[in-house]
């Protein structure tokens, strides 16, 4: 009975682990931020820069990794902008873009 109790205490402990490895979407919101004075206030960029806005999550986290990486040719900041954050943070970024409208 004792290692039930323990083994359903190390399972909730688990589960809350990745409850709290998502991120806030206001959080995700707050790093978006960072992006506008390139891509736009809410991802909607002026003419001439790509916009984020309504492109799916999957592409622009995979662009974001590919500049993480370095797989993409230095020629602007999105290397270091890049390099700042996590795996998890650059996909929740993506998802905020994907979310807003075009």
């Amino acid at each position: 009975m004792k290692i039930q109790h323990v083994l359903s205490a190390a399972a909730m402990l688990a589960a809350t682990g990745l409850a709290q490895a998502q991120i806030d979407p206001l959080h995700a919101r707050s790093m978006a931020a960072s992006c506008s004075g390139c891509h736009g206030t809410n991802g909607n960029a002026m003419p001439g820069m790509a916009s984020l806005a309504g492109v799916p999550k999957e592409i622009t986290t995979q662009k974001m990794l590919d500049y993480k990486a370095g797989r993409v040719p230095a020629a602007t900041i999105m290397h270091q902008l890049a390099k700042g954050y996590s795996d998890e943070q650059i996909a929740a970024i993506a998802g905020y873009f994907a979310a807003q409208k075009k």
